[in-house]
Formats: C-alpha cells, structure tokens, sequence
C-alpha cells in the first residue's frame, strides 16, 4: 500500500474515528480544545490507490519556552495499522510533516498492548514476598507483535527511557486496568468481582446508597465535583486542575458527541460523597477522573458509585471499562498499592501498553528539554 500524509479537518477525523470500533480519548477532535494551551494539528494517513482514509492522528504542539520550536505529541496514537508490515512508510512521513511545521522532537503512544495479567495471577504476585513489580510476575497474555512493533521503532531512531522516557506535558499510563465486558453477561461480570467488592456493594446498598448523574454545566453539580475532587487532591498529594479545566471538558467533548463524558456521584442521606467522570469513544468505556470525602467511608461509595458505571457502560454495549492507569507496584508499603489493590477487586485484567517514544528532530533542543523536564 503506496500512503500519503496530509493535514484533515476536524469533520473528516471525526467522521474517521466514528467509523472504527473504538480509539483513545486523547485521539478525538475535541482532546485539543481540552488541552487548549496546546496548539493543534488533525493528520490523516490515505491510501493513494483508492484515496480512501486509512488513519488518523491529532497532534498537539507545545512551544519550548523562549523558543520558536515545538514538541510534537500525539498521547495514545496516531491510530494507525501498528501491525503493518510497511510501519516505516507510516511514520515517516509523519516526522517528515512535523519536521516542517517546526518541531524539534516528536512524542507518540503507541496504542499497542504487549501484555495482559488476571485478577488472579496479579494477586499471587501480590501474596509472593519476592515478587516486588507486575513485570516480575509471568503474563497470561503477551502480544508478540507487539515487541516486533518496538523493535522496528528502534530500527527507524525512536527512543524509550527507562520509563517510558522523559515527557514534556501530559504523559499517559503504561499500565492499565480494564474490565473485559464483551461476550459476558452483567451476571459474570459480578461474579467475577472478589467477596470484598460484592460485599461492598451489598453494604452501599442496604446503607441507601444512591448513584445519580450530574452535569457539569450546572453550578451546583460543578461545585460539588470540585469540592469533592479538591478533598481527594489534598488527601493524596496531588496539584488539583481548576474548576474550568472540567467545565471546558464537558462543553467541548459533549459538544462533538453528547455522550462523550458523564458525571456521576454517589449520595447518602442528601450528601454527596463521591464522584466520577467517565468518556466513551465507541465500545471503549473510560473512568477518567475520581473523588471522595473523607467520611462515610463506611457506606462504601466508590464501590456502588463503579458497579452502576460498569452496569451503564454494559448498556451502551462498550466491549471494555477501562479504570485506567496504575502503578506496576506490587509492594503493599507503596503509597500507590491501594489503587492496583481497588481495581483488581473487579476481576479485570491488567494491560502494559508499549508505553510513550520520543523522536528527536534536532538532538540537541531535545537534550535541552530533557534537562529542563528533569530539574522541574
């Protein structure tokens, strides 16, 4: 297959994703008003014998301070054919383009699993005292392919860090947990949670648990998310987003598709006392954002709050609820434990993506950005 690259409007990468099963939330449109300190580019991928599309990608660029260069990032994508025997006339191209519009280092996410574990495997790694990482632990699934996808990256001149190398702006989970839905009945769904979390979501029942959807164009809903997420940030340690980052992201997401993003919270005697954001692109459901107060731990919110979520993302027919990132930490005395613990209580599957790989258009600005990334 001869391709050409070339930039595409909005409508045309659009109408591209809502053609196939399912693609990250980072590859949409709409993700480059979320991200609107970046400026934005839509890619298309065409086969020049039919002048048919065959792939897309948003590109988000981000100016180096002081300078008129540019990292070029595409967060989970370009969606493109990763198993394609040719990948190098895919990519190409690609860093041919974003070499013109002035970038000096190129970072991508392949949106390509090498490995998956079960509930079950992960919790014997947990219960082994030398067993301190998820890669330490042997995998259900590996994807062959997928490490022949990383070794022609390297072949062509892309790099890794130790951790997925160093980013400039948001970089996304290498690992991931996600609840398989399809072919699956809501019944094994259940089933498959462990006692703790059936239990649980028994106890929010009989407490009078009830999970309601919000919106966050109403004040009330939006300050009641803020109040709780500004709780959790402090409990965690974490630098919370401003009120009108999630106000712009519900505007803009529903404004491509009105059933993009969807606020939940769980209520107990008239309080609010969690709540959760979730995406949809397709059959690929996403939990993206949590929150919490810190009582009323008790009545098990978060527990009733994921099961009506699950249930809801069932009903739209998603192949996979995604809870998204967690740590590869298998070691209980990790402050990130807690997380991996939570979701493998829901009988899903772990899954390490090939992780980000940076390009380096002009080694010695990229060298000057990695320095800059790792003082901060």
């Amino acid at each position: 297959m001869s391709l050409t690259l070339r930039a595409i409007s909005r409508e045309q990468h659009l109408a591209y994703i809502q053609s196939l099963p399912s693609a990250s939330h980072c590859q949409i449109p709409a993700w480059a008003d979320v991200k609107s300190e970046w400026r934005a580019e839509n890619l298309g991928w065409f086969d020049e014998r039919t002048g048919e599309m065959v792939g897309a990608g948003l590109v988000l660029y981000r100016q180096l301070p002081k300078v008129k260069r540019y990292l070029a990032y595409l967060p989970e994508g370009p969606v493109i054919n990763w198993y394609a025997p040719n990948l190098e006339e895919w990519l190409q191209p690609m860093l041919a383009h974003l070499k013109k519009q002035g970038a000096f280092s190129v970072k991508m996410g392949p949106p390509v699993v090498i490995r998956r574990w079960d509930a079950s495997t992960i919790k014997k790694g947990i219960q082994d005292p030398d067993v301190k990482r998820l890669r330490d632990v042997e995998a259900d699934q590996i994807e062959p392919r997928a490490f022949e996808v990383a070794d022609k990256l390297r072949r062509m001149g892309w790099q890794q860090g130790e951790d997925g190398g160093a980013g400039f702006g948001d970089v996304q989970p290498r690992y991931v947990y996600q609840v398989p839905l399809e072919g699956r009945s809501l019944e094994e769904v259940h089933k498959g949670f462990n006692q703790l979390w059936r239990r649980n979501i028994k106890k929010a029942d009989k407490a009078g648990v009830q999970v309601v959807q919000g919106n966050m164009l109403n004040p009330y809903d939006l300050d009641e998310w803020q109040r709780l997420y500004e709780i959790t940030a402090e409990r965690d340690r974490f630098r919370p987003r401003p009120k009108a980052y999630f106000e712009r992201m519900w505007k803009v997401l529903n404004a491509e598709d009105p059933n993009r993003m969807r606020l939940y919270f769980a209520e107990h005697e008239g309080e609010r006392i969690s709540a959760a954001t979730m995406l949809i692109v397709g059959g690929h459901v996403w939990y993206s954002y949590g929150a919490s107060a810190n009582h009323k731990r008790e009545v098990r919110p978060s527990n009733a709050m994921q099961w009506r979520m699950l249930q809801d993302a069932y009903a739209l027919g998603a192949g996979v609820y995604d809870l998204r990132g967690i740590s590869d930490s298998l070691d209980e005395t990790d402050h990130l434990f807690g997380l991996i613990q939570f979701k493998v209580g829901t009988g899903g599957v772990a899954a390490e993506y090939l992780g980000e790989w940076d390009f380096p258009l002009n080694k010695l600005l990229h060298k000057a950005l990695d320095i800059y990334m790792n003082r901060r």
